[in-house]
């Protein structure tokens, strides 16, 4: 409530400036118009500016500010060695100065922004706090670090950007770790040295952030507001977020989907070498599972529960929960081949 109070006297205070300014250079009462509006313009400018400030970290902000006093001393020291000596038109010399004052003062800032991240000030903990934007940042929810495959996968280099932990994603797996249930406690145990292993891997950036939502009550709306603002992606295994953030314009990158397009591709008519481990659902069904964890259907296998056989894929079947191959015994399968060889079909001339 109180900004918008702010918001609404800095638009009073600079309308009736510049309707006093417009008015004092010009004795025409319809300029006063015009001075309000370039008041309230002004006002907007910085209005905006505000938003656009508020969303660079402090360390960025102290850097384009030592970068502009740079700048400016630059300008003023090269202005004040050439300037005078190489021009005596005062008409050119102020436009030089201009041109020579804007351009330093620009090159200072921008270097400044860049440089802002490298500063290192005493108390900081080794987690970066700072809210990136625009820096293809991803943002880890609870049900990806529990899982621990994030882990393995920032170890090989295939994940760019700053990985970002909010603070609200944090407390909830202290929350989980102090259960009373074990199942949950180890769970929360578990996330928690993921992420320890994550920090001390040398190529990922993590940076623990801060930035909380009061008014939003569940976690998985606030990672979705967070990647709003920051412009990132949230990285999870949970359908649900998933779909949640997608309809609301949010990309996803999820570690199912990743795992299931890194399966092996399985063709019909292959050969395998499997162990029946449990009956399947239909009648005489046996069912078998590979090291990544594709089930496998063989059809007659019920018998040979607990045995390595050799089946022939007969047809995969991809679902929403991953990928299913379907095989049949390769003894009934060479038995069709050689039934289908021994058929015998007589010539005309025979009749």
């Amino acid at each position: 409530m109180g900004s918008w109070i702010l918001r609404s006297l800095l638009l009073l205070i600079c309308g009736v400036s510049g309707y006093y300014l417009a008015t004092a250079f010009s004795p025409f009462p319809f300029v006063g118009w015009w001075g309000i509006l370039g008041g309230l313009l002004l006002a907007g400018l910085a209005l905006l500016m505000e938003g656009q400030m508020k969303r660079v970290p402090l360390r960025n902000l102290l850097g384009s500010f030592i970068g502009l006093i740079l700048g400016i001393m630059v300008a003023n020291l090269i202005s004040n060695a050439l300037f005078p000596y190489l021009f005596n038109n005062q008409q050119m010399i102020l436009p030089l100065y201009g041109l020579l004052y804007g351009i330093c003062g620009y090159i200072g800032i921008r270097i400044g922004i860049k440089k802002g991240d490298e500063f290192q000030m005493p108390g900081w903990k080794p987690f970066s706090r700072g809210l990136p934007r625009g820096e293809n940042s991803k943002i880890l929810d609870t049900s990806v670090i529990i899982d621990g495959r994030i882990a393995d996968i920032t170890e090989t280099g295939f994940v760019e950007g700053p990985l970002l932990i909010p603070q609200f994603v944090l407390g909830e797996l202290q929350h989980i770790a102090d259960s009373s249930d074990p199942v949950k406690r180890t769970r929360g145990k578990r996330g928690l040295e993921v992420l320890h292993h994550i920090q001390k891997q040398v190529n990922v950036d993590v940076r623990i952030v801060d930035t909380d939502y009061p008014s939003v009550k569940e976690v998985d709306s606030k990672l979705i507001e967070l990647a709003k603002e920051v412009r990132g992606k949230i990285l999870t295994n949970d359908s649900n977020l998933n779909k949640v953030a997608e309809l609301q314009g949010i990309e996803v990158l999820n570690i199912n989907e990743l795992a299931n397009a890194l399966k092996p591709v399985v063709l019909p008519g292959e050969e395998m070498n499997v162990k029946i481990l449990k009956e399947g659902k239909e009648m005489g069904q046996g069912v078998a599972y590979l090291d990544d964890g594709t089930m496998i259907v063989v059809d007659n296998g019920r018998r040979q529960i607990g045995k390595t056989i050799d089946v022939v894929v007969t047809s995969v079947l991809q679902t929403p929960a991953g990928r299913m191959i379907f095989a049949r015994l390769m003894k009934e399968e060479a038995s069709r081949e050689s039934k289908g060889k021994d058929i015998y079909y007589p010539l005309d001339s025979e009749f």
